[in-house]
Parts: structure tokens; C-alpha cells; sequence
């Protein structure tokens, strides 16, 4: 076993673990530092895989962002709202959450009949690979690619993205405001 397959059997532990932490755990403190930890562990797994920007933009954007959005949300809320949601039921399973859990039941059918399905040695790009026994190398070529393609191509997607993420924020902002008198 190499070194680069122990790593990405590792981070996919980390991040495996900790995801399932991050959903299991009642403390929504400790649910949002296991998340760090689990975005951090699939930046590595970016790093490992070489892209390097994809791993970047997942430290820069989730983990400086959006975790941050949800720690200020949390720290911002009131202690009633939450003492509320404390005292709700806490069996596994209830009428209300029975939708939710056929969904997941339903795309959980559907991931494995797709994944047994998929005939992964008759795709195109895995023959062209194998074919010409092409190793990924790291390189700047693939930023440099996906600059010119997001403010060309992609620009109006980019945008859109970047004014969704401005509502975002603002509706963060107004629902932690404090009303008067209270």
C-alpha cells in the first residue's frame, strides 16, 4: 500500500467520522466544530486528488464562510428558541419525521441501484486514460483554466451565485437583529 492510499484512507475516515458525529451528536456546539473538522478533512482529500484549487475554495469559502455564518446564527440566537428546541421530542422515530426518512430511505435506493449499475470501465474518459496510461501531475495549467472559464464562460453562473450568497447574508443579519423592547 502506498503512501498517497493510507492518506486518502485516512481522510476519508476523518471525514466519515466526523460527518456522522456532525449528524448524530445533540450538542449543536460540538455538531459545528466536528463540521470544521470535516470540511478540513475533504480539502485534504482535494489536496490528495490534486486540486489544489477545489481545496482552496473549500477552505476559503465553507470553512470561512458559511461555518462562520452558522457559528455567528448560533451564538446570535436566542436562548429561548433553543431551550424550546431542547425540549422537543427526542424519539428516533415520530409521525413528523417519517417524510423525511422515507426520502432518505428512497435516495439511499437509488445511490446503490446506481452505483451497481454503472459500468465505470465503458466510460470515455477512464478508457482515454487507461488507454494512454495518463497520470494526473499537478500543474498551474488547471487554475489558470478555470480563471479565463469563470470570468468568460461561466460569468453570469458565477454572478448569480455571489448575489445568492449576499441574500444569504442578509437574511443571517436580519434574523439575528434584536427586536425593540425585548
Amino acid at each position: 500500500m502506498t503512501m498517497a492510499q493510507i492518506l486518502f484512507y485516512l481522510m476519508g475516515f476523518i471525514v466519515l467520522s466526523s460527518a456522522l458525529f456532525v449528524a448524530a451528536s445533540k450538542s449543536l456546539v460540538r455538531s459545528v466544530f466536528m463540521f470544521f473538522v470535516t470540511l478540513m478533512g475533504l480539502a485534504g482529500l482535494y489536496v490528495l486528488a490534486l486540486a489544489d484549487f477545489i481545496a482552496i475554495t473549500q477552505i476559503v469559502i465553507y470553512v470561512g464562510g458559511v461555518l462562520v455564518l452558522i457559528l455567528f446564527a448560533f451564538m446570535l440566537s436566542a436562548r429561548e428558541t433553543l431551550a424550546v428546541i431542547q425540549q422537543q421530542n427526542n424519539r428516533f422515530i415520530s409521525i413528523s419525521k417519517l417524510p423525511a426518512i422515507l426520502l432518505a430511505v428512497l435516495f439511499f435506493i437509488v445511490m446503490l441501484n446506481i452505483i451497481f449499475k454503472a459500468n465505470l470501465d465503458q466510460l470515455d474518459w477512464i478508457k482515454a486514460s487507461v488507454a494512454t496510461k495518463n497520470a494526473i501531475t499537478p500543474g498551474s495549467v488547471t487554475v489558470n483554466n478555470i480563471g479565463i472559464n469563470l470570468m468568460t464562460r461561466y460569468l453570469l453562473p458565477f454572478e448569480a451565485i455571489s448575489i445568492l450568497l449576499m441574500m444569504a447574508l442578509v437574511g443571517a443579519a436580519h434574523l439575528s437583529r434584536k427586536e425593540p423592547g425585548s
